[in-house]
């Protein structure tokens, strides 16, 4: 265990709740801290359900192309903490050294005096912290829950205010209906900077309009205010300052046009709008662990059928299942083979509403616990959920032995491999193949 480990599992202990949505403790750290968060870069906040991570390697892939120093900070991480907090520097940015992460927990920790406090807000004020310490030209700041009463919502005065789609999860904070969810998500929206959202449904965007409008801030929706498409295998944006053709995201999917388009849509409204050519750079430089991932050697490609296309991604909701199916069908017209889909769900999500969009297109589901994971859905129970959808499944006690399962088995054509469900079953993939997130 590093020191690192160890003082995260002190961490824990100071508060009952994982989750505790708050701004109390959160103040009052900052406070004893003296106010990082007042001492920060300039803030690019982002809220949504699905995309923050995708449109925040967009922005700061672009950014860095165009010379930027950006700090990121996102969650949850795949293999390390670490990930969660890249800190800018000249020639890009890396992720926080082991020395740097002990230091800035050791402070924080010591500041906070032992007061109940959640991981989460801990955590974040530790890397606030970071961000204040080193300079930087932008800070892209994605939330880890909601937004109203995420520890990351203590900027007054960001940037710009940006919401991905928005759609079902974590009901049991956020609530159970879309205007519910959206005005949660709607709370990082600040007067004096601009809103830029993703498309969105009329109910969630009379929400997020309605906020703006009361803050007397300018909202961009896209398809409304700004729109992009796919035209010929490029990416066609355009808004009221004109149109842009540009090389299609290396992010694979149509939904990443939309998070590409969401990203351009930003540096506009902020007026850090880069050259095309930084733009075209960044959108061949983005990179995003665990989303649609392709996975080409390591310990566990090793044990999957000679020749098969694996491919690794951490959507968890309907949503993101539709999504990804949408992305499976369209690489089964173009190069057909056999669909199988290894994965692992947490008690807490709606595991066939994210499986039913993959009925009919897999030929078989193999689905296996999340090691470690306390919230992990037994394989059997969420094999019968995939079953419930119509799909054949399979409980398995872990993507090894899924894998080496694969591999006697006789394929006309080696299969394509789909692992999915969960970041934390992505980390788990990650960590045991000996390829983690760099």
């Amino acid at each position: 265990m590093t020191d690192a480990s160890a003082i995260l599992e002190r961490l824990v202990a100071l508060h009952p709740k994982k989750i505790d949505l708050s701004l109390v403790r959160m103040h009052r750290i900052l406070a004893a801290l003296d106010h990082p968060e007042r001492r920060l870069p300039p803030v690019i906040h982002i809220a949504g359900t699905n995309g923050k991570g995708s449109t925040s390697a967009t922005l700061r892939a672009v950014l860095e192309a165009d010379g930027k120093s950006v700090h990121v900070y996102t969650s949850p991480h795949l293999v390390r903490f670490n990930e969660r907090v890249r800190l800018g520097q000249p020639g890009g940015g890396r992720l926080v050294s082991d020395e740097a992460l002990v230091a800035a927990l050791a402070h924080v920790e010591a500041a906070n005096a032992g007061a109940a406090i959640t991981i989460f807000e801990i955590t974040t004020a530790a890397a606030l912290h970071l961000f204040a310490e080193n300079p930087a030209d932008v800070l892209i700041l994605e939330t880890g829950l909601g937004g109203r009463l995420d520890a990351t919502n203590v900027v007054d005065h960001p940037l710009a205010s940006v919401i991905t789609s928005i759609s079902y999860d974590h009901e049991s904070y956020l609530g159970t209906t879309l205007t519910a969810i959206a005005g949660e998500k709607a709370g990082i929206i600040k007067a004096g900077a601009p809103v830029v959202s993703a498309p969105q449904t009329d109910t969630v965007a009379t929400v997020l309009e309605a906020r703006a409008e009361a803050l007397g801030v300018p909202f961009l929706l896209g398809g409304q205010d700004w729109t992009v498409h796919a035209e010929h295998g490029r990416l066609v944006y355009q808004d009221e300052a004109g149109l842009l053709d540009l090389p299609a995201p290396r992010l694979l999917g149509g939904h990443q046009y939309l998070n590409a388009g969401l990203a351009i849509a930003v540096l506009r409204a902020t007026g850090l709008q880069p050259g095309i050519e930084a733009i075209e750079k960044g959108f061949q430089a983005v990179d995003w662990p665990a989303r649609l991932q392709s996975l080409t050697h390591g310990a566990l490609v090793d044990l999957a059928p000679a020749g098969s296309e694996i491919w690794l991604d951490g959507g968890h909701n309907p949503a993101a299942g539709q999504v990804v199916a949408t992305v499976m069908a369209d690489l089964e017209d173009r190069a057909p083979r056999p669909l199988v889909l290894i994965t692992g769900m947490l008690t807490t999500k709606d595991n066939a509403g994210f499986l039913k969009p993959f009925a009919g297109l897999a030929r078989s589901v193999m689905t296996v616990p999340i090691a470690g994971i306390e919230a992990s859905l037994g394989a059997e129970a969420l094999a019968e959920a995939a079953r419930s959808v119509g799909m054949p499944a399979e409980a398995f006690a872990s993507v090894e032995d899924a894998l080496l399962t694969l591999a006697d088995e006789p394929f006309d054509q080696p299969p394509r491999i789909l692992i999915c469900g969960s970041l934390y079953l992505a980390g788990t993939v990650l960590a045991a193949n000996e390829t983690p997130p760099q």
